[in-house]
């Protein structure tokens, strides 16, 4: 068996806060029937994988999701929580999902790590936060499989990183040769 950790990444099932139109983190949004119905058919998906163990955000999404999976230990991670926005958390201000969707592309595809949703985390602060998660997954899992449970923009910036996708992995990571 390989030294490294394989990782099955999931965006946490449709929630409240999604079908709503809410923006930022939303830690105790929770499933709807429709996101119950999709984590138990992602459990379905992955019952043949050997998964050591689930891991999730915070987030009560996350943490429902990552039950609904099946009968492998789920354990929480907060370095896996979705993209703080700061003092424009909770807002269902259309002005605000926009700006946040204009963040994630400026981070991911521009490569400009310095940008920021009103008074929350740049990019470097998600990337380094998540980065350190998923180097401690590696270095506590050598040679097993994983699921991690998170969010779109979160696991959006770390994956752009680890597989070498858009301007964000202009970055050396993983023996991955830099791009300019």
């Amino acid at each position: 068996m390989s030294d490294s950790v394989r990782l099955w990444c999931l965006r946490h099932a449709e929630s409240d806060n999604v079908v709503n139109g809410v923006a930022g983190a939303v830690p105790l949004a929770q499933l709807t029937p429709a996101g119950r119905a999709q984590a138990v058919a992602a459990g379905v998906t992955l019952a043949a994988e050997p998964i050591a163990k689930v891991y999730t955000s915070t987030a009560l999404r996350a943490r429902q999701t990552g039950q609904l999976l099946g009968s492998t230990e789920v354990r929480t991670m907060p370095g896996l929580v979705e993209v703080g926005i700061g003092a424009a958390e909770g807002s269902t201000d259309p002005a605000i999902r926009q700006r946040t969707a204009d963040v994630l592309h400026t981070w991911v595809v521009l490569g400009d790590l310095d940008e920021q949703v009103a008074d929350g985390e740049t990019g470097h602060d998600v990337l380094a936060r998540m980065t350190t998660a998923f180097d401690t997954l590696a270095a506590t899992h050598a040679g097993e499989t994983v699921a991690v449970v998170g969010h779109v923009a979160s696991l959006t910036v770390v994956l752009a990183l680890l597989c070498g996708l858009g301007a964000v992995s202009g970055v050396r990571r993983c023996g991955m040769p830099s791009r300019s």
